[in-house]
């Protein structure tokens, strides 16, 4: 997304510095390791993180608050201090750690402008702050999220961006010989996210084990890459990635995109390959699962390897042949990004 959206600026003539991850802190949401440990921990309990979610974070709670209040409390000095060195006119914020920082500093600046494009179908109340010039939102239940807690605020519908690759996939074929892949049969891609997930690999082998070709993108997580390696020593048909910049070569050698709800969905959109989403994200990936079910050309299954066998082969049998380019226009995306920023700045 950042990236994205750096690219797309650039494009209408911006300087663009982007402060990633490893800016904010090792763990990336500013709330210190044990915080983050605390938060895997709520993950591996079926249904916590589901309660934290609807109960605490949708609501605003005061622990929500509070939770807020720590990230601010670690990343405004660092933000501010940056500022101070490197003015900008604009902030765009991604996440809702950078979005409380960037609000609260933003009075300290009054010639810049601060934007927040929220990544989730419907956003959370640590996603919404004083001082926020424009929201950019992708769903039309995401407008009202925001004005719950800020009934004056400016928000404007606008699809994700992916990056400008994606608009220019290879053709099917093309993809297919140049990963190695059988040109005939069915193939999946089989992904979920940039830190995957430990089912993937049992996932890997029963697709595999069905007659599928599977290409499996395991991330950064290299215990999960060295599994589905394994897998793959005994199913020749299973293709192994780690993390990887071939996602549209990929996506473009797929029938269909085994995957979770995220940003991945309108990559493979934009590409023209149905989805077959799993249901393991919990909290705001409930909300993005019905989102993206919503689309249509989507749809859902358990983690179960069985059961995501039956519904991947039931949706190779319903999909159309591939179109022969993409769905999107990169033109248009710029455009309407252009336009929502010009809303806002001089």
């Amino acid at each position: 997304m950042a990236i994205a959206c750096a690219t797309t600026l650039e494009a209408l003539g911006w300087t663009v510095q982007s402060l990633d991850a490893t800016w904010l802190g090792k763990d990336g949401h500013g709330w210190g390791s044990a915080a983050e440990a605390g938060i895997r921990r709520i993950l591996t309990i079926p249904g916590l993180h589901d309660a934290f979610h609807y109960a605490a974070l949708r609501t605003g709670s005061h622990l929500a608050v509070r939770a807020d209040r720590v990230t601010r409390f670690r990343l405004v000095p660092h933000l501010r201090d940056y500022l101070d060195r490197h003015p900008v006119e604009l902030v765009l914020s991604l996440s809702p750690a950078a979005a409380s920082a960037a609000s609260t500093v933003a009075a300290r600046y009054p010639f810049m402008r601060h934007v927040v494009f929220c990544t989730e179908a419907s956003p959370h109340r640590l996603w919404i702050h004083p001082n926020v010039d424009l929201y950019l939102v992708r769903s039309a239940a995401a407008e009202p999220a925001v004005r719950r807690f800020s009934p004056d605020a400016r928000v404007l519908v606008i699809p994700p961006a992916v990056r400008p690759e994606f608009y220019r996939p290879p053709a099917q074929r093309t993809a297919r010989i140049g990963l190695g892949v059988r040109e005939e049969g069915r193939c999946v891609l089989l992904v979920a996210g940039s830190k995957g997930d430990a089912a993937l690999a049992d996932i890997a082998d029963a697709l595999a084990g069905a007659g599928l070709n599977v290409l499996a993108v395991a991330g950064y997580n290299a215990r999960l890459e060295h599994k589905l390696c394994d897998v793959a020593e005994r199913r020749s048909s299973l293709h192994v990635f780690g993390f990887t910049d071939r996602m549209p070569e990929l996506m473009a050698a797929a029938d269909l995109v085994i995957t979770i709800p995220g940003g991945t969905c309108m990559e493979a959109r934009t590409i023209g390959r149905p989805l077959l989403l799993l249901d393991l994200v919990q909290g705001h990936g409930r909300d993005d699962l019905l989102y993206e079910l919503e689309l249509g050309d989507a749809s859902v299954t358990s983690k179960r390897p069985v059961e995501v066998v039956r519904a991947a082969l039931a949706s190779l049998e319903r999909i159309k042949p591939a179109p022969a380019g993409p769905t999107r226009s990169l033109a248009a995306w710029e455009d309407r990004f252009r336009l929502a920023l010009e809303t806002i700045l001089p």
